[in-house]
């Protein structure tokens, strides 16, 4: 592949991972409305997710090696061992769309995420935290995080209600989203495995999903209306979808690109979905301006003037 394409086709990759993530949203959030238990619904979509990816794993020769490179990696201490904890973004992120947004709404809680998601993103490129070493925030790049945040004000509709503090949950589960693909690249890395990498990823976040809605069912009973559509219970098996494409993209494009063109990804899928199969009130003007501004903010932050920083030494 030419060395100049190989960004622009890691960001249509991102954007294309992020209508994966709007089409997760989409059959999770449908899920519990369903089952009105939000912990219930987000180990399910894990634990549906990690049941693929154990089949996988016994089936590919090259991920069962990668999990071996990763077990050396991590003893000799190449590997912080706070990179397997990946997973623990993706389940915060799965959890809070049933918990939090019923309160804040949807607006103010998805403006928090993507707020959290490019600011994170933002701060672990310049820090250099990443498999890509540090990449220096130019100009465009500050810009282009500005327009992201604001392209999803324009798309939603901030409603600043009585709940309006709970928003700083989310911009902690959006930083936590994009350490997420921070730590699933370093891992990757160190497996040369994008397989082993998501399938650790879904290990820890089942495994804390599932604690959860154990208590929760204890609490408050088993769900009783379980949905006979088999789309409900695909949420798991897009996720590992997506969360395998972060993590083989990241060295490419960086956090903050990844996380910016994957938001745009899903602002694009989220007027389709709203059009065609809406999960709340439909298809407004301010989607599809928002989703116009996010592309642009995108094509800004990847204009040239980003300078990389030495790469992590190994």
């Amino acid at each position: 592949m030419h060395v100049r394409l190989r960004v622009p086709l890691a960001l249509v990759g991102s954007a294309l991972a992020g209508v994966l993530v709007a089409l997760q949203t989409r059959v999770n959030g449908g899920l519990s409305q369903q089952l009105g238990n939000g912990y219930v619904t987000a180990a399910v979509s894990f634990g549906s997710g990690l049941a693929l990816l154990c089949v996988a794993m016994l089936l590919s020769r090259r991920g069962r090696r990668g999990f071996g490179r990763l077990r050396v990696e991590l003893r000799s201490g190449h590997l912080p061992r706070w990179a397997v904890l990946g997973g623990a973004g993706g389940a915060m992120f799965v959890l809070g769309q049933g918990l939090v947004a019923p309160l804040t709404g949807v607006a103010l809680f998805t403006v928090g995420i993507v707020a959290g998601q490019v600011l994170g993103g933002l701060v672990f490129d310049r820090v250099g935290l990443g498999p890509g070493g540090r990449i220096d925030p130019s100009p465009a790049r500050i810009v282009g995080t500005l327009l992201a945040v604001a392209a999803v004000a324009i798309a939603v509709g901030v409603d600043a209600g009585p709940f309006v503090w709970l928003v700083v949950f989310p911009m902690i589960v959006g930083v936590g989203v994009a350490a997420q693909s921070m730590v699933n690249g370093l891992v990757r890395a160190a497996a040369q495995s994008a397989l082993t990498s998501t399938f650790v990823n879904f290990v820890v976040g089942t495994a804390l999903l599932g604690i959860m809605a154990v208590v929760s069912v204890s609490v408050s009973g088993w769900p009783q209306n379980w949905p006979s559509a088999p789309y409900f219970y695909i949420g798991g098996v897009v996720g590992t979808v997506f969360i395998a494409m972060a993590a083989a993209l990241v060295r490419t494009a960086g956090v903050l690109l990844l996380s910016m063109s994957n938001v745009a990804g899903q602002l694009i899928a989220a007027v389709a979905f709203e059009a065609g199969v809406p999960l709340t009130d439909g298809l407004t003007q301010g989607m599809i301006a928002g989703a116009a501004v996010a592309l642009l903010a995108v094509a800004v932050a990847a204009l040239p003037g980003g300078r990389r920083g030495p790469a992590r030494a190994r």
